[in-house]
């Protein structure tokens, strides 16, 4: 696989090529923790959520949560992935106050999903497609706290055991803007699949970021691991800066070390965690207390008949079935929350078919428009998707004109109420007995000579005389009508 062509970084001794792969934690949706029946529910006060088994007890045993393999599984196969029918839990062994037992329930050499891949949209209308090497499921340890006495740490484990979704890329990511696109892509699928909330103030959704660099096509440089990035601008920063150092490192004369860093985004700065660990170091071994995962192809194919359509398939099916452009049915693609308004505003309509590109503009430039002004997201926004198709509707059936909607959105947005209703109590229909107007068009025609013989020549500029009749009438004619009368009485 191919990966696509980055923005190259200019050094002093000419350019130079970013390579990145990612490690993404996603925390699996799911009521109880990997190995134990405790909640995960975020927020609770410290080590409320803590069996036994998160504990580490002597003769305590673990037992899979099959929600958490379903889950992964629906996970493989949102990412066109292949799914092992047979997998393995390891131990990964490794000495951290973070880590009751001393070791983590992972896997290695046999995860439950291997190779697949997501296809992200970047700038100018391009695509890039960014391999999955594999996603495995383990543990997550548990959370430190280092800033609540002066002189001591604390552990809180209700965080121990819940269970976490490693999805690891191929390095196919060639520079800041691709790696942010990617996780957005990614936390958008899972999303759409219910797998995963993706909240990462929450740290629901964490990025370990693998930055290495080298001249064009040459050879992998030695990598950097950036760990625990929970931000998509803050993982954009991370790689410039990263970049960076390890250019000037080199043309300086020096050498890469591998090694764990982490990003200060204050300092705008990556600095020296500890030496990068290879596999050999955590001494893997097939967890003794864990017999094989094990499923059906049946299992498999049963999963993949009820998965949700995802975004690639609803962005294909919104510009065949209304004429969005792909820009349009991407953005609103983008959030589950957003595909569903727009579907339900759909659902209003008399004729989506005729009305659906004009309630995609309605959508993304009003409703988005007016959202992002006031620090809204669409759960809170004040006019429903009924609302909204309703005076999309009233557009399309030619009761009201394009202006006197954006004056009905406004008092709809404010005051609520049936759109309907509004434009019967406040007298907003758009004119459509043109005979009215008549004279206002004949006086226009007759007080501006040199705009008709400008019109004559270039038919263009009869949208200046529209646009005078518009004015003239509130706004409340026809447009195209309008446009009609004026071809009719200047003999275009």
């Amino acid at each position: 696989m191919t990966a696509a062509t980055g923005k190259l970084i200019k050094g002093s001794t000419g350019d130079w090529e970013v390579v990145i792969g990612m490690e993404i934690h996603a925390q699996v949706t799911s009521k109880s923790k990997l190995f134990s029946g405790a909640s995960t529910a975020f927020g609770g006060d410290p080590n409320t959520q803590v069996s036994l088994v998160d504990a580490a007890m002597p003769g305590m045993l673990p037992v899979i949560n099959e929600e958490c393999v379903r889950q992964a599984v629906r996970t493989g196969l949102g990412l066109n992935a292949r799914i092992n029918l047979r997998s393995v839990f390891d131990r990964k062994n490794y000495f951290y106050p973070d880590l009751p037992q001393g070791y983590q329930i992972s896997q290695y050499k046999s995860p439950i999903v291997g190779e697949g891949e997501v296809i992200v949209e970047l700038e100018g209308g391009k695509t890039a497609t960014v391999g999955i090497e594999r996603l495995h499921l383990e543990q997550d340890p548990a959370k430190m706290q280092h800033d609540k006495l002066p002189s001591q740490s604390l552990i809180d484990l209700n965080r121990c055991g819940v269970a976490l979704m490693e999805i690891v890329s191929k390095p196919d990511i060639r520079d800041a803007e691709q790696a942010k696109a990617y996780v957005t892509k990614l936390r958008s699928i899972l999303r759409y699949l219910g797998t995963c909330d993706g909240d990462m103030e929450k740290g629901s959704l964490r990025a370990d970021v693998n930055v290495s660099v080298r001249k064009p096509g040459g050879p992998l440089g030695t990598r950097c691991e950036i760990k625990n990035l929970n931000s998509i601008n803050f993982i954009g920063q991370a790689v410039e800066v990263e970049a960076r150092r390890q250019i000037e490192i080199i043309e300086d004369g020096g050498k890469i070390e591998q090694e764990t860093r982490l990003f200060d985004p204050n300092k705008g700065e990556t600095r020296s965690l500890r030496s990068k660990e290879e596999a050999h170091d955590y001494r893997y071994f097939p967890d003794p207390d864990l017999l094989p995962l094990e499923f059906s192809q049946a299992y498999v194919d049963d999963l993949k008949a009820h998965l949700p359509e995802l975004p690639d398939q609803k962005k294909a099916r919104f510009v065949a079935d209304f004429a969005l452009s792909s820009y349009d049915a991407g953005v609103l693609v983008a959030e589950r929350e957003s595909a569903d308004f727009y579907e339900a505003v759909l659902a209003k309509l008399s004729n989506p078919k005729r009305d659906g590109k004009v309630a995609a503009n309605w959508v993304i430039n009003e409703l988005f428009g007016r959202l992002n002004k006031e620090g809204r997201d669409i759960s809170g926004s004040p006019l429903s998707a009924a609302q909204l198709g309703a005076i999309v509707d009233l557009i399309g059936e030619g009761t009201i004109s394009g202006k006197i909607a954006k004056d009905l959105f406004e008092i709809v947005w404010q005051e609520g109420g049936d759109p309907r209703a509004v434009v019967e109590a406040r007298g907003m229909k758009q004119v459509t007995d043109l005979s009215a107007i008549e004279k206002v068009v004949d006086e226009i025609i007759a007080a501006n000579p040199d705009k008709v013989e400008q019109a004559k020549t270039k038919p263009q500029a009869l949208g200046w005389f529209v646009g005078q009749v518009m004015k003239a009438s509130g706004g409340k004619v026809n447009p195209q009508a309008v446009n009609d009368l004026l071809k009719s009485k200047l003999g275009l």
